[in-house]
C-alpha cells in the first residue's frame, strides 16, 4: 500500500519519460553485502546494483566509514580549494589508467565525464565532427544524446555535433554478422576508412563503449578498437574510451574494457563513472596532459570532487585492489556464464548468452518486446533484481552484480533466472 501511494506521488511531481522498473514499483530501503529490501521488508539479491553502480558491496563498512569521517570534518569546498581526497584519488587514478602523463577532472557523473570528454576532443581537433558507434549510450546531456546510437535513448535529433556512426559494436547482427571474427574486424575497419575518405578529414574523436551497455553487453572481436586506433592515428582522430560501465576490474579479465583491444596501447581519453563511487556520485575523465590542457578559459566544478565522494571513491576503490574483486568477477562470473549458458541450450526463449566477467546479457527471442518485461517481473517476485536492455529488436537481460558475489549466490540467482525463464517460456 506504502508503494502504491508512493508511485502516485512519484507520478505527480517527476516527469513522464522517468523509467521505472516493474508494474508495481518497489522502494528499495537498504542493502547489504549483495541484497537489498523493499520498504514491504522482502529481500532480494541484487544482480543489478543500481545499473552497475553499487560495485563492491551494498552499505561495505569501509565505504561507509569513510563517508561519515569525512562528513564530520567538511562535506564541501568546491574545486577553488585545494582538496586532499581528490588529489589522492586522482593520483591513483592516473597511475591506473595506463594513460601518460595523464590529468583526472572529476565530475559528478557519467553523461557529464562524457560531456567533458567531447569538450576537450573538440577543442583539440577545433572539429565539431565525431565517429561513434551504432547502438550506442553515453548519456543524457544535450551533446551525449547527440552521440548516442540507441532510438530508444535518444529523444531528439538535435546537435551541437556532427556525429557518423560506425559499424562494429554488434557483433550479432547487422551486415557483416555472418563473418568470421577477422572478417568482421577487417570489413569494420574498411567502412571506417570509407567513412573517413567521405569526410573532410578533420574528425575530432571517435567514442566507444568497449562493451556497450545499455545496448545489451554487445561487443566486437578483441582487437577491433585497436585496428580502428591505427586508422584514426592516421588523421590525428582522438580516441574516447567509455569505460563508465566497462571500468574497475568488472569484465574480470582486464581492469579497463580497452585493454581487450590494447595493441595500441591506451586511449586519448578515458571517461569513468558508476563503480568507483559505490553508489557516491562519481564520474571523471582523464586524458594525456596536452588533451586535457587544451581549454583555454577558466573552468571549476562545484561539486565534482567533493571530499565527501572522493573519500568514499578512495575507499572503495583500495578494497577492490585488496581483496582482489577483479579476479573475483573473472571467476565466479566465468561459472556464473557458464551456468546459464547451459540454461541456454534448452529454453528456446534465449537467443545467447554473452559477456565478461560479472558483465552478463541474456538476449531473449523477443518478437514482441514483451518477454524481458515478463522475465523482470517473475525475478523480482521470486527475489532477483537484474536489469534489461538492449537496441533495434533486442531484448537483452543484463546481469552486472556487485564484484564480491559469491559463487552460492551466483548459482542462487541463476537458479532464480531459470525458473523464470521456463515460467515465461
Amino acid at each position: 500500500m506504502n508503494n502504491t501511494s508512493l508511485h502516485a506521488r512519484h507520478r505527480a511531481v517527476l516527469p513522464d519519460w522517468l523509467a521505472l522498473y516493474y508494474a508495481d514499483p518497489i522502494e528499495l530501503t537498504h542493502g547489504e553485502g549483495r541484497h537489498v529490501w523493499d520498504a514491504d521488508g522482502k529481500k532480494y539479491l541484487d544482480f543489478f546494483g543500481g545499473i552497475l553502480t553499487t560495485m563492491t558491496a551494498h552499505a561495505l563498512p569501509e565505504v561507509t566509514k569513510a563517508v561519515a569521517e569525512q562528513a564530520s570534518r567538511i562535506i564541501h569546498s568546491s574545486t577553488l580549494y585545494l582538496n586532499r581526497p581528490m588529489v589522492e584519488l586522482a593520483e591513483r587514478v592516473a597511475q591506473l589508467s595506463g594513460i601518460p602523463d595523464a590529468r583526472v577532472f572529476f565530475t559528478t557523473s557519467g553523461t557529464e565525464a562524457n560531456d567533458t570528454a567531447l569538450l576537450l576532443a573538440t577543442a583539440y581537433r577545433r572539429s565539431n565532427q565525431i565517429l561513434a558507434m551504432r547502438n550506442s549510450y553515453h548519456g543524457r546531456s544535450f551533446a551525449a544524446v547527440g552521440i548516442t546510437g540507441n532510438q530508444g535513448w535518444s529523444p531528439t535529433s538535435l546537435s551541437p555535433l556532427q556525429t557518423l556512426y560506425v559499424h562494429g559494436g554488434v557483433r550479432g547482427r547487422g551486415p557483416y554478422a555472418h563473418l568470421s571474427d577477422a572478417e568482421f574486424t577487417e570489413a569494420c575497419v574498411a567502412d571506417l576508412r570509407d567513412m573517413l575518405g567521405q569526410t573532410r578529414g578533420d574528425v575530432a574523436a571517435l567514442i566507444a563503449e568497449p562493451i556497450q551497455g545499455v545496448g545489451g553487453f554487445t561487443s566486437p572481436p578483441d582487437g577491433l578498437y585497436a585496428r580502428f586506433r591505427e586508422v584514426l592515428r592516421e588523421h590525428g582522430i582522438l580516441w574516447i574510451s567509455d569505460e563508465v560501465q566497462t571500468g574497475w576490474g568488472r569484465t574480470g579479465d582486464h581492469f579497463w574494457g580497452w585493454q581487450a583491444h590494447g595493441r595500441s596501447g591506451p586511449p586519448d581519453i578515458l571517461t569513468f563513472a558508476k563503480g568507483i563511487g559505490n553508489g557516491m556520485s562519481i564520474g571523471g575523465v582523464v586524458a594525456r596532459a596536452d588533451v586535457m590542457n587544451t581549454l583555454d578559459a577558466n573552468s571549476i566544478s562545484t561539486f565534482g570532487g567533493s571530499p565527501v565522494t572522493m573519500a568514499a571513491g578512495l575507499a572503495n576503490l583500495s578494497y577492490l585492489l585488496e581483496h582482489d574483486l577483479q579476479g573475483n568477477a573473472r571467476r565466479v562470473g566465468g561459472l556464473l556464464i557458464e551456468r546459464l549458458r547451459a540454461i541456454a541450450a534448452t529454453t528456446p526463449v534465449v537467443r545467447e548468452v554473452r559477456g565478461r566477467g560479472l558483465m552478463i546479457g541474456v538476449e531473449l527471442d523477443d518478437p514482441t518486446r514483451t518477454v524481458a518485461g515478463a522475465v523482470l517481473e517473475a525475478c523480482r517476485e521470486a527475489g532477483l533484481l537484474i536489469g534489461k536492455g538492449g537496441g533495434h529488436d533486442t531484448s537483452v537481460l543484463r546481469i552486472a552484480p556487485p564484484l564480491s558475489l559469491t559463487v552460492a549466490e551466483a548459482e542462487e540467482g541463476a537458479a532464480i533466472l531459470e525458473g523464470a525463464l521456463r515460467d515465461v517460456s
